[in-house]
């Protein structure tokens, strides 16, 4: 299941961005759990989907639950969304739509629908920063499923001409029955930049169904946790410093109940005659984001919401980023570059995540 991520107002590859997560989650030592079983450290259950890895910490397991069915029960979730959503799969529900050639009604799972009911509100609110149909520009610049290995720059005429294929509001969706529509028979859709995170939150709302009180789920960078690790504290996570040669904790949060997810253009780019272009493409202008935003990470309860939102603050920019992360109360986190560093922005929502 070989996938990348490149999607919405912007590509990101679908493994997405590690949060240096690993370091600082992943080495906590044990205090108890508040439910039966509890070890002397956390059980973890790890392995592969959508082209990146995926972790999943549980603090205790209760007595009716067995880990084997239960690491079979997450990944057949993780397979049954990667089906669904991944353009690098012929067969998956959505490269099935964005072959079809028509206009009329497509029947799809009610988790594609939901998905893409999101992915469409987000691009309201966003103002188009956040848009799934932009995987033609993507593709068009070598970083999507049908790059180019050359990685050449567009001319402005190609540029032009694939944006007339690119926009949300040519995608119709409707929850019941589950359906998609398009408004133009050449529209791509690309849920890659979304998909991840509802995978997130589907584990996620497994685990709250098998009675499992305290946990961490992971996929590629995304990451949703609820209660306490096994030292009985909130959960800890790093932010990544936006680096594009070497891996370094840049702040600590504490995750309690909530989800994190994190868009930077540090570790997907590519250099043509000294001008770098990364692969964050605005769908907007059809061209990769150039300005001085690094990073940006976002906290909330959703993490398919916080996986497109940071997604769409990179496609904004430093300035009118935050003036909508401010507007709508976000937990939000910026890295700008400048010639001496990086300098951070911050909302007070995410301060209040800061641990003391």
């Amino acid at each position: 299941m070989k996938m990348q991520k490149p999607t919405a107002g912007m590509s990101i590859c679908w493994g997405g961005l590690a949060l240096c997560a690993a370091t600082l989650i992943f080495g906590c030592s044990p205090a108890g759990s508040r439910t039966a079983r509890a070890p002397e450290s956390p059980t973890t259950l790890s392995g592969e989907t959508m082209g990146t890895s995926y972790t999943v910490k549980v603090v205790a397991l209760p007595q009716t639950v067995e880990l084997e069915m239960l690491r079979q029960e997450i990944q057949e979730t993780l397979s049954r969304i990667d089906g669904l959503m991944s353009t690098y799969r012929a067969e998956s529900e959505i490269s099935r739509f964005n072959r079809y050639d028509g206009i009329d009604w497509f029947v799809v799972s009610p988790e594609t629908a939901s998905v893409v009911h999101e992915a469409v509100r987000l691009g309201e609110l966003t103002e188009g920063a956040f848009d799934v149909t932009v995987g033609p520009l993507v593709n068009l610049w070598s970083f999507g499923p049908e790059k180019d290995s050359a990685q050449r720059v567009p001319s402005p005429g190609e540029i032009a001409s694939v944006r007339q294929r690119v926009g949300f509001r040519n995608l119709a969706v409707r929850i019941s029955p589950p359906a998609l529509r398009k408004n133009r028979n050449d529209l791509y859709v690309d849920l890659s930049g979304i998909a991840k995170g509802f995978a997130v939150d589907q584990i996620a709302e497994h685990l709250d169904f098998r009675g499992i009180e305290d946990y961490m789920v992971e996929i590629g960078g995304e990451i949703r946790a609820k209660g306490h690790n096994h030292r009985g504290i909130p959960w800890r996570l790093a932010v990544e410093s936006p680096l594009a040669d070497r891996r370094m904790v840049h702040r600590v949060v504490s995750l309690e109940n909530a989800a994190m997810a994190t868009s930077g253009d540090y570790r997907n780019y590519f250099e043509k005659d000294g001008t770098r272009y990364c692969h964050i493409i605005d769908s907007r202008s059809g061209r990769p984001v150039a300005h001085g935003l690094a990073s940006a990470t976002v906290i909330g309860p959703s993490c398919s919401r916080a996986d497109a939102l940071a997604t769409a603050l990179m496609v904004l920019g430093p300035d009118a980023g935050f003036e909508l992360a401010q507007r709508e109360h976000l937990a939000v986190f910026l890295l700008l570059k400048t010639d001496t560093g990086f300098v951070e922005k911050s909302t007070a929502e995410f301060r209040d995540t800061l641990p003391p």
